[in-house]
This record gives structure tokens, C-alpha cells and sequence, in this order.
């Protein structure tokens, strides 16, 4: 048996907070088998036909519909008035909807705000350096993520859509993103049935970025029999149409919030419009599922990120989320090459700065660091 409890016996005692249970209630009854994970319910729900013989147009038309057929049954779940073994096992499922339509957006990608619009099914990469296939280049028991997320079946994905100049994980998103294990949709469902069945709370959907990799992911699902939450650990820059295909099937979301404003966003990870995407995806995300949310404070940059980021969640959506106001950043990637090109972000963090953003948390009332 895993002594993963001796090495963190806050991911036990995290239980014990009322908030905590509260605002990721969900995530907690299916982590413990109270609940079935989201897609387990989109594949008991009948689409009727055979999503490949429609248009996009009439898949998307389909796709709205069952998902309005979703709320409803899942909120009979969570009401426990109506029972998973209850729903029939259709020839063609809500899931298969949402395969086939990310199948069709590969042949003109717009997964993320960039709308590349390659054909990466043609074997066309995009701002991601993929084309159709996916790499995985760890998969593992987390140690080391938010408490309630403790022992987390984490899944690394190679490449990534940002350009972070102080990237942590700039080995496998940035420089040698296709040096992973090649892996197919039945492959990845195998990763993540061995993963629950070794003890892990929760499937972990990470990189990188796994927003490139969704195509594969849905289909895994298909295949994957066993009950386990789905956590999208992401830096949120999924489109309006990813964020549909995601939203009936993610129990538990993991996002970064990285800056308050477009131009720091433009500046350190090549991103446009950051803002104006990020929060709308962060409320689509809230009303869907629960949330712990990540924001990394970067030195120098309280009040132009922090302050702003914080303030945001206060007024939106902090009664339904927490919050982890994180600490670690460190100078990698290109800053610990060229710090004169990024003078703000090139040392660490002053405790006085990491202060000052659980002050400012402390002021706007958000429930924060739900490690411990």
C-alpha cells in the first residue's frame, strides 16, 4: 500500500474544511465512488444517430441539445434521484458527438484563441507544433499538487500553445515537445484506468497543455471503464468551442490565471487577448464544475497581475472557487539565459511580495491556498 498519507497527511485533513467540501463537492463524490464522473453520464445519453453521417453544422446543433439533456440528468444524479445503472447503453452516445466533433475542427484547428486553422489531420502543425498525434511523456502519481487533489493521476502532454519566456517545464513544452511516447486514444484510457486503479484521486490533464491534445482525450474516454474525476489543468486559453466540448465532461478544473492585464500577457507568453479569453472561460468553468484555481505571483508584478487577477475572482466567482495564491516561481527557461531581456521576473520572489498577495486575498474575502 502507498504511504502517500505519511508524506501528506494534509490531502487527508483537507476533508476536515467545510469549505473545502463544499466547493468541491462533486469532485469529492466521485473521487470516492459516490458519483459517476461526468463521461460515464455523456455516455448513457442517446444521440439518436450516427454523429459521423451529419454536418458539422447539424453536430453542433445535436451537441446543444444533448447538452441541455445533460443538466437535466445531472442534476438528478447529484439530487440522487436517478441512479447511473438506471440510464440505457445507447449505440451512439453524447461522447461520440463530442468526438467526432473535434475530429472535424482538427481539419481547420481552432482548439485554442490562436485559430490557426491548419489541417493538422493532414499532418500540418500549428502555433502548438502538433499535427493529429498526441505525446505523453510521464504519467505518474502527483505528489506534490493541491491537497485535495493528492494522490493525482498526472498525465504530462508534450508541446504547448504559450511561449513562456520563465516556463517551469520548458524540457517538454518548449524545446523537446515530440520527444514523448506517441499515443493513441486507447493507449491513454489504459494510462488513466491503471493510474485510478493504483490509488489515484483524479486524472490530470496537464503538460505542456493539454488543450492540443482533446481530440485524443475525448476519445479515451470512450474506452476508459473505470470511474475517475477528469481534471483539465490548463492555462485556459481554450476556445469557445473547446470549452463546450470540455464542459460535461471535466469534474474538477485546474486553471492558471497568470496575468492581470494583455500586454504582461503578450509580453512573457506570446499571448494575445489573454484577459478577455481567460475570463470568460473561467466563468463557463464555474458554473460547470468545481474549481481550484492557480495564480503564480511573478516578482515585480503585484499590482499590474496580482492585484488585478484577485480582484477579478472576488467579483465573480470567488464563492464557488479557491484559490491558491502560489509562491514558486523561479527564473527558468529563456529568463535564466537572457535575465537582462526580462529584468522583472529574473530573481525570485521576496517574501514581502508573497505577502502581500495573501493580504490582498486576505482583503478581498477569496478562500486561498487550499494546499493546506
Amino acid at each position: 500500500m502507498s504511504l502517500w498519507y505519511v508524506l501528506r497527511p494534509d490531502a487527508i485533513k483537507v476533508w476536515e474544511n467545510p469549505v473545502v467540501v463544499e466547493r468541491l463537492r462533486w469532485y469529492y463524490d466521485v473521487m470516492r465512488d459516490r458519483k459517476p464522473a461526468k463521461f460515464m453520464i455523456c455516455k448513457r445519453l442517446d444521440a439518436g444517430c450516427d454523429p459521423s453521417k451529419l454536418s458539422l453544422e447539424e453536430l453542433w446543433k445535436l451537441h446543444d441539445d444533448l447538452s441541455k439533456e445533460f443538466g437535466r440528468v445531472w442534476s438528478m444524479i447529484c439530487s440522487d434521484e436517478l441512479s447511473l445503472d438506471e440510464l440505457p447503453r445507447p449505440k451512439f452516445s453524447y461522447l461520440d458527438v463530442k468526438i467526432e466533433i473535434a475530429k472535424r475542427i482538427l481539419l481547420s484547428c481552432h482548439f485554442c484563441e490562436h485559430r490557426c486553422g491548419v489541417n493538422r489531420l493532414s499532418g500540418e502543425r500549428g502555433f502548438c507544433r502538433l499535427d493529429y498525434r498526441t505525446y505523453v511523456h510521464s504519467w505518474f502519481h502527483h505528489y506534490g499538487e493541491e491537497a485535495p487533489l493528492v494522490p493525482s493521476g498526472t498525465i504530462f502532454y508534450g508541446s504547448c500553445n504559450f511561449r513562456c519566456v520563465f516556463c517551469q517545464n520548458w524540457d517538454i513544452s518548449q524545446e523537446h515537445p515530440l520527444d514523448g511516447v506517441e499515443v493513441d486514444a486507447w493507449r491513454l484510457a489504459l494510462m488513466q484506468k491503471e493510474l485510478r486503479k493504483t490509488g489515484a484521486r483524479n486524472i490530470n490533464h496537464v503538460g505542456g497543455e493539454p488543450t492540443p491534445n482533446l481530440h485524443t482525450i475525448l476519445e479515451s474516454l470512450k474506452y476508459l471503464d473505470v470511474n475517475v474525476p477528469q481534471l483539465w489543468n490548463s492555462n485556459m486559453y481554450c476556445s469557445v468551442e473547446t470549452m463546450k466540448l470540455l464542459k460535461d465532461v471535466i469534474d474538477i478544473w485546474l486553471p492558471d490565471f497568470k496575468y492581470g492585464n494583455n500586454k504582461c500577457a503578450e509580453r512573457l507568453s506570446g499571448i494575445k487577448n489573454y484577459w478577455e479569453v481567460v475570463t470568460r472561460n473561467l466563468k463557463i468553468a464555474a458554473e460547470s464544475a468545481p474549481m481550484i484555481i492557480r495564480h503564480l505571483v511573478l516578482p515585480n508584478h503585484i499590482e499590474c497581475c496580482t492585484r488585478p487577477v484577485l480582484k477579478w475572482i472576488a467579483d465573480n466567482i470567488k464563492d464557488k472557487v479557491l484559490v491558491n495564491v502560489m509562491e514558486q516561481y523561479r527564473p527558468e527557461w529563456l529568463v535564466s539565459k537572457y535575465p537582462e531581456k526580462w529584468p522583472d521576473i529574473s530573481r525570485r520572489l521576496r517574501s514581502s511580495e508573497i505577502e502581500e498577495a495573501y493580504a490582498i486575498a486576505r482583503e478581498l474575502g477569496i478562500v486561498y491556498e487550499p494546499v493546506s
